[in-house]
């Protein structure tokens, strides 16, 4: 049984990664004849200027491949159902996002209140199939310490913290050439170990999935990059990211796997905290990997050892599990 669900996850992976090789090339002029390229920021490092133009939204084909891997090989059942729709309803906001700044011109996208609304929205249904079909409790798995705290109608709440926070953390990872895919790549990987262990087997499908759209798309997406998954994936692989840690019931093993995505988005709201009350930057630019890029460092160096630092973190996270 166990050994059936691995080949099926394999095969997810693969299906996955096809599907995307196989769309990619066929994307890509579309996307250029669309003149669907990304607008780079001019304060930014100047060598992302020569990006200026290369074509975005890649995620349409990454989430294909994924909910075509995960139809084909998992057993259709809630959980998986309830997995697709938080990737496909941040994949809705990514694309509206997108589509706003590439195809109308409006740099900013969707405003903050909408796109949060729509996380809300996501996050209400999760909470309802989750707790009513899933039987999941509304305690929390402390690890370590492997005790369960009963959190109450706080539950919901952090439910709702994790989807807008990890949703938003892999965004903002998004802003180095295959930095995001690979990353997400390697956390996925962990969840499906994490789930194999748990007996999710059906989500191990689905995070296998993951894994293998992603490694596809970096044949695309690794520097020097031919396309950019834009807010379309990003955002949705954020939601996919925050569905493993809900659906496994492992909510505070999330920041540990994604330890780099977690640090991404401190860094911008720690730079935001400083700048607006002391005029000050505590960062050279944010998200984290500019300042790095602006201390001196190539941007594969920094893609390499975020990777590095992802694959890291997600041996700790297995081993907190295992211990």
């Amino acid at each position: 049984m166990v050994l059936s669900n691995i080949t099926a996850a394999v095969f997810a992976a693969l299906i996955a990664a096809v599907v995307v090789l196989i769309l990619g090339p066929i994307a890509i002029p579309i996307l250029h004849k669309l003149k669907f390229g990304q607008s780079i920021r001019t304060e930014g490092p100047k060598s992302h200027q020569v990006k200026s133009g290369t074509p975005t939204m890649g995620g349409i084909f990454m989430i294909i491949g994924i909910v075509v891997a995960t139809l084909a090989c998992a057993e259709i059942n809630t959980e998986i159902l309830l997995a697709l729709f938080i990737l496909l309803g941040h994949f809705v906001l990514g694309f509206l996002d997108d589509y706003i700044k590439v195809v109308k011109k409006r740099n900013l996208g969707l405003k903050a209140k909408q796109k949060l609304l729509g996380q809300i929205i996501i996050a209400i249904v999760t909470i309802y199939f989750a707790t009513t079909q899933l039987g999941i409790e509304t305690d929390l798995w402390i690890p370590i310490i492997c005790e369960n705290l009963d959190l109450g109608i706080f539950y919901y709440v952090l439910v709702l913290l994790v989807i807008v926070g990890a949703s938003n953390a892999v965004n903002l990872t998004d802003g180095l050439d295959g930095l995001a895919s690979g990353c997400m790549a390697i956390a996925a990987a962990c969840y499906a170990v994490i789930c194999l262990m748990d007996g999710h087997f059906e989500l191990m499908i689905f995070c296998a999935a993951i894994v293998g759209a992603c490694v596809g798309f970096l044949k695309f997406n690794f520097h020097p990059a031919k396309i950019f998954m834009g807010d379309t994936g990003s955002l949705a692989l954020g939601g996919a990211f925050a569905a493993m840690g809900i659906l496994t019931h492992t909510e505070l093993l999330l920041p540990v796997v994604g330890l780099v995505f977690v640090c991404e988005a401190l860094s911008v709201i720690l730079q935001v905290i400083s700048f607006q009350t002391t005029g000050k930057r505590i960062f050279r630019m944010a998200p984290l990997h500019h300042h790095f890029e602006l201390g001196g460092w190539k941007e594969l160096k920094v893609v390499f050892v975020f990777w590095g630092v992802s694959l890291i973190c997600g041996i700790i996270g297995l081993a907190v599990l295992i211990q």
